[in-house]
């Protein structure tokens, strides 16, 4: 008896799951997409963009190869990296030519908007739907990288013996970073169905059976 009472809360309490999932994306959105606004991680985001068939139009120099000192050809933003937290003129000026923060600006307003439209989902299920379809794209774009992007995995570096973890499958911070959106595309499918749900049968009458399929 205990169980069934317990399994009807749970079931009754779906809608304010899914609601706080809204809220969680939101967050996430509005505070990434935020931070686009700022220096360092307008910088950061350059590997994914400058590397991405996507995106890569959007900067100027994405992909020009460079000469390094000891004769390695390498790609030109790889010179001009600024590390979290570390201010390099040099590499700003590099960066403003690049587009680097234009793009950072437009990319963060579009990732705040598309938090605000999953968010209004919880009153207005067609702007849901939209915004559950849009965080399910923006996420797909972003697991492109896994394939696109040097970065996300662990390089060769050597030191005193051979790195013995390298390459596929070995994720870097940044690829870690990348497969969490698997997550958020999952979400964003699950908030675009609910959506739907809600559009076909505003008054809710659908069965607990259907819902849970």
């Amino acid at each position: 008896m205990q169980n069934s009472k317990l399994y009807a809360l749970l079931v009754k309490l779906d809608k304010s799951f899914l609601n706080l999932l809204r809220i969680s994306i939101f967050i996430v959105m509005a505070w990434i997409g935020g931070l686009k606004a700022f220096q360092y991680e307008a910088d950061g985001i350059v590997p994914f963009v400058a590397n991405s068939p996507f995106m890569s139009f959007f900067y100027k120099n994405a992909g020009n190869k460079v000469l390094t000192e000891d004769h390695k050809l390498v790609s030109e933003y790889t010179l001009y990296k600024n590390p979290e937290g570390k201010v390099v003129q040099k590499n700003i000026d590099w960066h403003e030519k690049n587009g680097t923060y234009a793009f950072a600006y437009g990319l963060g307003m579009m990732i705040f908007i598309i938090g605000i439209l999953v968010v209004l989902g919880i009153w207005f299920p067609k702007i849901g739907a939209a915004g559950g379809a849009l965080t399910f794209l923006m996420s797909f774009v972003t697991l492109s990288f896994l394939l696109t992007t040097p970065e996300v995995y662990v390089p060769e570096l050597g030191g005193d013996y051979p790195s013995p973890q390298y390459g596929f499958p070995y994720l870097s911070g940044a690829g870690r970073l990348v497969l969490k959106d698997l997550i958020m595309m999952a979400g964003g499918l699950v908030l675009f169905s609910d959506s739907l749900k809600k559009i076909v049968r505003p008054d809710g009458e659908y069965t607990h059976s259907q819902n849970l399929l």
